[in-house]
């Protein structure tokens, strides 16, 4: 209890006391004496005030300069934004132009039923009918990390993501199990169809999807689901769901409709012709 007491009644320290008292006594401590030095503080303050009285004056001219600046901004993103719309719709329409007329030359290629055949082979054309509704999504709680994990092998941390090699078996076990047209969240698939990673994101066509993923596919709705459970890639999305939580979900539906491809390249193949040698 001593202790804290003497620290109480002390709280300065003994040192810092006589210091203070011995300034006190040659007359160095507190406000200027001399006239020199109450001219010198008086400056001083003065200038503290005009440097802050500028500062408020600049403050005050340069905020109508700066909302205007944001305005003229503001106005610039509305147009850009209004120019990417209109941009966006020309696109829209030429890839409605360049689907007729791929439509217009299968037509011409031959007969009314082999180019609705191609087209339907080819993506070319929307369709509908009865099939499979497949939905594939991340597991609920996603975890990171994942070292020596056997799925660790590309771009993603995470062990609990649906990662583009099993959209890649999901798509080919459904064509193999028969699927006649095959879409991923509205879009559609074609022989030439691509998909593929890019960071965390699954690239369709080069066209990023989020999940979940949905996978519609046309055919014999009851045989191709019953096919594809029992396939190798319906197994293996079986063990994705067991091993890693990725959630699943097939059922069988009465009319599916697919659009068409927004672009499809048409490639025939053409009987070679020998030339005749004379």
């Amino acid at each position: 209890m001593s202790l804290l007491t003497n620290v109480m009644d002390h709280s300065l320290d003994d040192g810092y006391a006589e210091a203070a008292a011995r300034k006190k006594a040659a007359g160095e401590g507190g406000l200027p004496k001399t006239l020199r030095a109450k001219l010198g503080l008086a400056a001083g303050l003065v200038l503290a005030a005009l440097v802050v009285t500028v500062g408020a004056a600049q403050a005050r001219v340069a905020a109508p300069v700066v909302a205007k600046e944001r305005e003229e901004l503001i106005d610039r993103i509305d147009r850009e934004t209004d120019a990417a719309d209109k941009l966006e719709g020309t696109v829209d329409d030429l890839r409605d132009d360049v689907s007729a007329k791929q439509q217009a030359a299968l037509r011409d290629s031959g007969g009314s039923g082999q180019a609705d055949l191609v087209g339907v082979l080819s993506g070319a054309t929307a369709v509908h009918g009865p099939g499979v509704k497949l939905v594939v999504d991340d597991a609920k709680e996603a975890t990171t990390g994942g070292d020596g994990d056997p799925r660790e092998t590309s771009g993603f941390s995470d062990t609990g993501r649906v990662r583009d090699r099993d959209m890649q078996r999901v798509v080919n076990g459904l064509w193999e199990s028969g699927a006649e047209a095959v879409s991923i969240n509205g879009q559609r698939l074609t022989a030439l169809s691509a998909i593929r990673a890019a960071g965390d994101a699954i690239l369709v066509d080069n066209r990023p999807l989020v999940p979940p993923y949905t996978v519609l596919a046309v055919g014999d709705g009851q045989r191709l689901s019953t096919r594809f459970q029992n396939s190798a890639d319906g197994l293996y999305l079986n063990a994705l769901q067991e091993n890693y939580g990725i959630r699943t979900g097939i059922s069988v539906e009465g009319d599916l409709r697919l659009p068409a491809a927004t672009s499809v390249i048409v490639r025939t193949a053409q009987p070679r012709t020998e030339k005749g040698t004379s």
